[in-house]
């Protein structure tokens, strides 16, 4: 409500604000745009660990395809080469699965770099459990930050560099030990990143 009457307010009194004003409605509308994004994302964060629907039967060659849909124009945008193995069949929550595999990728391409980006979805049968892993060809981050970067709200860019709130990998972590499986990330700056995870067969 608060972005829709602002822009009411720059359409209507466009010829009557100077462009100090306009740059004043500017400011606010994309402060009101980033709080929404905000609490829609702390409600995604809020609901991994208070949804009780039962994990079923899931294929996650079915939640791969659905992830990619939904990132269809971010992919295409970005010219990304996406390439996976034969994802497996396991007993999981689907829709989260979905936002797993969707924010793991829309974070690789947001971090790319110059030139191709490649992202190689690997899995890798341990034992009694499956190991996955994202990698990309993108920016990269030091390894220091490793662990902070799954932490709520934490950024290692500025806004204006790229977009976000900070919470989407919080999710992912918080998804992944739902399913009693674990998180990690590899990475060395300007080399790309690797983001691990584990879930039980």
């Amino acid at each position: 409500m608060i972005s829709m009457y602002l822009e009411l307010l720059r359409l209507n009194y466009k010829d009557k604000l100077d462009k100090a004003a306009q740059e004043f409605i500017g400011f606010a509308k994309n402060g009101a745009e980033r709080s929404e994004k905000l609490i829609h994302d702390l409600l995604e964060y809020a609901k991994v660990s208070t949804m009780d629907k039962s994990l079923e039967k899931t294929s996650l060659e079915a939640v791969l395809k659905g992830a990619l849909s939904n990132l269809e124009l971010l992919v295409l945008e970005s010219g990304a080469d996406i390439t996976h193995d034969r994802l497996p069949d396991l007993t999981a929550d689907t829709t989260q699965m979905v936002q797993l595999f969707q924010n793991l990728l829309s974070n690789a391409i947001k971090y790319r770099r110059e030139g191709q980006l490649k992202i190689i979805i690997s899995a890798k049968e341990e034992n009694n459990r499956w190991l996955f892993s994202i990698k990309d060809n993108g920016i990269g981050i030091d390894a220091q930050h490793k662990e902070q970067i799954f932490d709520i709200f934490r950024r290692l860019h500025s806004k204006t560099e790229y977009s976000g709130t900070g919470i989407g990998l919080s999710i992912c972590k918080k998804i992944v030990e739902r399913h009693h499986g674990k998180i990690w990330m590899e990475s060395q700056p300007g080399q790309g990143a690797v983001f691990y995870f584990t879930l039980p067969k």
